[in-house]
């Protein structure tokens, strides 16, 4: 090589290929414009085999290319058509193999109001006119459910927010999952059928409708006619749990009660279970509380009782009067033992008038010799029983009665007037008591009255000598 050309070859750059600049021009666009929406006029739209949209977008200037995969254009509903006005969400980017700058659409609908903002609002308004909406059909749901039904899907994320919150809020909760599509073509007819199924089962005390969140094609199905006519027309109180907050469908309003959050229905359904520990203690403590002022009241009601005991003379004549009904059963016993052998002598006398054999006259005359016998000793044996029982009510008695108190030293002392002193004030100097002893009584003239002494120890006023002494 000629070293005259070598500063040439490196002054002069690098060439790009034309692959090359439309890789880079491609990464360069999608890096610019990572989604954007556009309106236009919709032309030359085909549908190859592939399943795949192709169209031009254009207005009355210029024109882009669009292509829409399978994948996204089946989540459309109404198929656009030659001349529609569309409004496109999508990426910008370039087809390399023909360099043509161009939109990968992922959603496509009706400028001005959506085709699917549409069709919400009709169904929207068909069925509030229908009164599907209205409060006073809707449901209640339960306070306390001890089973919740759960239709969604059980791959999505809903179900597992949804026994997350149960599990940590109150897990005594029973759950049943009635698995179903919740997006695409088919989803309607799945939740229908799941929500049937949940009725025929008979064991969810209210039933959660719903999925995460989504765009509004990923939420349609809970738009549809079908859906909402099985929510309102199920015998299960339904809670419609679809999206996010923000999102609304026709499921929300005809359910009997709406969540913003699959999260959120379990909340609203279930209590903290920690809050009612803390109300079970509370009311254990005021349980407890109660039963202390019951037994207070108890004591007092039985000290009351105490203090209300029968006088002992009271008790005297309820014993007497039992004693005296001892007595004439004592004599009725004794009178129909004493007659009832009486009795039988003289049937037997008569049936010996009437059988002369002397046989049967000596068989008669011992068995009233037995009768006898045994009168004689069942009549002893019930004095002596009575006697026993007289004794010891006599003895009961005597216990009881305030001579056995005067028997232990003590001494009834009495005015004059025969009123019993109980207070050593009630005297005066020069009155006349007389006290009754066990045996006798003692008449005696108050020479001076004491005040009360210590136990054990003489009067001061008077050492050595009782007051009262004659």
């Amino acid at each position: 090589m000629d070293p005259r050309q070598i500063p040439d070859l490196v002054a002069r750059p690098r060439a790009l290929t034309v692959t090359e600049l439309n890789h880079q021009v491609r990464h360069l666009l999608e890096a610019s414009f990572m989604q954007a929406w556009v309106e236009g006029e919709l032309s030359s739209f085909s549908r190859p085999s592939s399943g795949h949209w192709y169209f031009t977008l254009k207005d009355n200037r210029c024109q882009v290319r669009c292509a829409m995969f399978r994948g996204f254009n089946q989540r459309i509903r109404a198929i656009p058509k030659e001349g529609d006005q569309v409004r496109i969400r999508g990426k910008v980017s370039l087809y390399e193999n023909r360099g043509d700058y161009q939109i990968i659409a992922e959603h496509i609908e009706a400028a001005g109001l959506g085709a699917l903002q549409q069709a919400f609002e009709a169904l929207k308004q068909k069925l509030q006119q229908e009164g599907l909406f209205d409060e006073d059909r809707k449901k209640p749901v339960p306070a306390l459910p001890r089973h919740i039904g759960v239709v969604t899907s059980p791959t999505g994320a809903a179900i597992h927010d949804i026994v997350t919150v149960l599990r940590r809020r109150f897990p005594a909760v029973a759950v049943t999952l009635y698995p179903t599509a919740v997006q695409g073509q088919t989803a309607a007819a799945d939740i229908v059928r799941a929500i049937e199924q949940a009725q025929a089962h008979g064991c969810a005390d209210v039933l959660i409708v719903g999925r995460g969140g989504g765009s509004l094609e990923d939420l349609w199905c809970f738009n549809e006619e079908p859906v909402a006519r099985a929510i309102a027309s199920c015998t299960i109180p339904v809670v419609s749990a679809v999206g996010h907050e923000t999102d609304f469908t026709i499921a929300d309003f005809v359910a009997d009660l709406r969540a913003p959050t699959p999260s959120a229905a379990a909340e609203k359904l279930v209590p903290d279970q920690r809050d009612w520990l803390n109300q079970l203690a509370s009311h254990q403590s005021r349980i407890q509380q109660s039963m202390r002022r019951l037994l207070q009241r108890s004591g007092i009601a039985l000290s009351q009782l105490a203090n209300r005991l029968r006088d002992p003379r009271r008790e005297l004549l309820d014993r007497a009067q039992r004693l005296d009904e001892l007595e004439i059963r004592l004599q009725n016993s004794r009178r129909d033992w004493l007659d009832r052998p009486r009795q039988t002598l003289d049937n037997a006398d008569r049936r010996l008038k009437l059988q002369s054999p002397r046989r049967q006259l000596d068989h008669h005359r011992q068995q009233v010799q037995r009768l006898s016998d045994q009168l004689q000793q069942t009549t002893r044996r019930r004095l002596t029983l009575a006697q026993d029982n007289l004794s010891h009510l006599g003895q009961s008695l005597h216990l009881v009665s305030p001579l056995a108190t005067l028997g232990r030293g003590y001494a009834i002392v009495q005015t004059a007037e025969q009123t019993i002193v109980r207070d050593a004030a009630a005297l005066a100097p020069n009155d006349r008591i007389t006290a009754r002893l066990s045996q006798g009584a003692v008449d005696a003239t108050v020479t001076r009255i004491h005040s009360e002494a210590e136990p054990g120890k003489p009067s001061a006023s008077n050492p050595g000598r009782p007051s009262g002494s004659p």
